[in-house]
């Protein structure tokens, strides 16, 4: 994925956190301006490529580009990113007009609601108080479970979007079962943390402690705000819980470990194996109570939340359920509230010194609402069916070429490369849109009661996912919206995403020749399909489900020149002090090495087996590889860096842009040579696929 997704899978609560309060000042452009070609300007030629390619692609445009205030990175996903939301601004202003009770009226509504500040100030907390009264007259363990259970909500995705954030003591993911891929299963995540990761309170870093002693004055802030007297007190309570919390979870990189996730737990198997928190009740009121199975992907957080639930006081939990309460729906209340968890999420943790305008976090709460209804008014509109025709043929030219590599691979065996090919041939892909849209016309959205539109459109998406049980399997089903700026690989489905909003320009252009589409667009089609094929994608046969049909040699050669690749990452540095995690993001790694061989092979077999001719001034080998450079310019501010080191599987954009330094072709089309600080013999260079 490109690091957009990355950024929001940490969940819909930090999403919020990013946006603002503060009025719309001017009416955005609808057009796409990118000019055709590669960005010329945005280089510098005085770097040698084989320094650092990253700056040679980019250079000029680093040195002279500054991040939006109101944003904690900028590059090229977040322009399109920002054309995308005014463009979607205005199809929703449109919808307000709609007839009432029609789905565009839906959305129409919910986004005046959530740009109304004026009368969510005047509510103040009376639209939570139901929430937080039902909270208060908790009066046993049993009651708190089920309060547990109540607040449950599919706001998880351990291998789509690779989300495993969420502030619920538990997440719910509604997926292909791992081991019956006829059937759908429920699969518990571990969570219940108001930081985004464990390392957030385990760390002895000295960024960390004052991350942490920020985070304790946010939550006494928000409590002061809410009215509670010994707000300090409180807040360190609270505190000290999620850290024991944080102590029984299991490390990121865990938790994309897919074999030890595979845990199939019966119902009676909770209270055995997990003891502490009544799981009946936890189960009746979440509505799961008539699920025989759960695959429970975090055991040791599961067994060790359960036992605080029996182990901490109650009256602590009810301050921690509040105050996560009010924290999760922080957006949609107050500006007092908004802006301190703004204050925290935003600035101390990514860096963003400036809200974003109001009406961009009411297009982008839209989204997460009713997604796929906006998606719909989208496509009509900016994704004409000649452009999906147009990417479906890229997609299978890079099928293609992904075959032939299969097929010339020295070091698989018949039976494996039999096995590959037959799960690259039921490939399911998207381009653009989903073929069936999600049915709306369950989720009540009312006028002016903005958190209550909130509150509804996560319980529907919820029950959406729960209808799921019993139905055949939806290998057609999308993880993404037409209008996000994205793609996916979808590994127990064996399917793709590619959005209709990622599919333009500078990304995809048609006025652009084959290499620079293929280095800029293709790269990442081709990465996609190659997940399926990567160090997780592996262990998933062609029907989703997870079986080993590698022989032990295929296995053991695949598995070595993954460590080599982890070893690679290992060495780089966003900061002195800070060194990429080689094994948390090697999925994706091997992914960009696949997937940019894949284009590669592409964009010569386009033009014949041949290199495609000069532009610019540039070989055709030499456009796409400067694409692919460039499709990856973006900067970061240091917060956000260090947020994303510890929590995100994928690399920095830079380093993945050196993913170049393993392909040989790299090496003459820019004439780096030994001794330059990106050359690698030809023996280090990573070979997967």
């Amino acid at each position: 994925m490109k690091r957009t997704q990355a950024l929001l899978a940490l969940s819909a609560a930090f999403v919020l956190a990013a946006m603002a309060a503060s009025a719309q000042t001017a009416a955005p452009s609808l057009v796409n301006t990118h000019p055709a070609g590669l960005d010329l300007a945005g280089m510098d030629r005085n770097v040698k490529p084989g320094d650092d390619f990253f700056a040679y692609a980019n250079g000029h445009w680093l040195a002279t580009t500054e991040i939006p205030a109101d944003r904690s990175s900028w590059g090229v996903g977040a322009e399109l990113t920002e054309l995308t939301t005014a463009r979607t601004q205005a199809l929703i202003q449109g919808a307000a007009k709609a007839k009432p009770g029609t789905e565009a009226r839906k959305i129409g509504d919910y986004y005046l609601a959530y740009l109304d500040e004026k009368k969510i100030e005047a509510l103040g907390l009376k639209p939570l108080q139901p929430t937080l009264v039902r909270i208060a007259a908790v009066k046993d363990k049993t009651a708190l479970a089920a309060e547990f259970g109540r607040e449950l909500r599919a706001d998880v995705d351990a291998l789509n979007s690779t989300n495993f954030y969420t502030d619920h003591l538990f997440g719910l993911w509604v997926e292909q079962d791992l081991n019956d891929p006829k059937r759908y299963a429920p699969y518990l995540l571990q969570g219940g943390l108001g930081m985004p990761d464990r390392d957030f309170y385990l760390s002895d870093s000295a960024r960390m402690a004052k991350i942490r002693d920020a985070y304790k004055a946010h939550i006494a802030k928000v409590l002061t705000l809410a009215g509670h007297k010994d707000a300090q007190g409180e807040a360190q309570k609270i505190f000290d819980l999620e850290t024991m919390i944080a102590k029984a979870h299991a490390p990121r990189g865990e938790s994309e470990d897919v074999l030890k996730a595979n845990n199939p737990w019966a119902m009676a198997d909770f209270a055995k194996k997990a003891p502490g928190l009544d799981w009946s009740a936890f189960f009746a009121a979440a509505g799961l109570q008539a699920r025989p199975q759960f695959i429970v992907w975090h055991p040791q957080a599961t067994v060790g939340e359960a036992a605080l639930v029996a182990s901490q006081p109650l009256a602590v939990w009810k301050s921690y359920l509040t105050y996560l309460e009010i924290n999760h729906y922080s957006g949609v209340l107050p500006k007092a509230f908004a802006d301190e968890r703004f204050a925290f999420y935003g600035t101390t943790l990514s860096g963003t010194p400036q809200q974003q305008a109001r009406w961009k976090r009411a297009v982008n709460a839209t989204n997460g609402a009713l997604g796929m209804a906006v998606g719909k008014l989208y496509v009509a509109k900016y994704f004409p069916p000649e452009a999906k025709a147009k990417v479906q043929a890229m997609v299978a030219d890079l099928i293609a070429a992904f075959r032939v590599r299969i097929e010339k691979l020295d070091w698989m065996a018949p039976a494996t490369k039999a096995e590959a090919l037959r799960k690259l041939a039921t490939l399911k892909v998207g381009v653009g849109y989903p073929d069936h849209w999600i049915d709306y016309s369950a989720l009540k959205v009312v006028p002016g009661d903005a958190l209550g539109n909130v509150q509804r459109a996560e319980l529907f998406e919820y029950h959406r996912n729960l209808a799921k049980f019993g139905r055949p399997v939806d290998r057609g089903e999308w993880a993404m919206t037409p209008q996000l700026v994205n793609a996916v690989n979808l590994p127990v489905r064996n399917a793709l995403n590619f959005p209709a909003a990622i599919l333009q320009a500078p990304y995809f252009d048609v006025r652009n020749p084959v290499a620079m589409n293929l280095g800029g667009t293709g790269a990442t089609i081709g990465h996609e399909i190659s997940h399926s094929f990567d160090d997780q994608g592996a262990m998933f046969n062609a029907d989703g489900q997870l079986k080993n049909w590698w022989t032990p040699a295929d296995l053991a050669h695949f598995q070595a020149s993954g460590k080599a690749l982890a070893r690679q990452f290992d060495q780089y540095h966003a900061f002195p002090d800070l060194p990429l995690k080689g094994e948390q993001e090697l999925s994706e790694n091997i992914a960009d090495i696949a997937g940019l061989n894949a284009a590669y092979d592409a964009y010569r077999l386009a033009n014949g087996g041949k290199e495609g001719p000069s532009q610019q001034g540039f070989t055709g080998d030499q456009q796409f590889f400067i694409a692919f450079a460039q499709s990856w310019r973006a900067k970061f501010r240091e917060a956000l860096i260090r947020q994303i080191v510890v929590t995100d599987g994928h690399a920095l954009d830079e380093f993945r842009a050196d993913t170049v330094r393993n392909m040989d072709a790299w090496y003459p089309a820019l004439d780096v040579n030994p001794g330059e600080k990106l050359y690698l013999a030809p023996a280090d260079r990573v070979r997967i696929w």
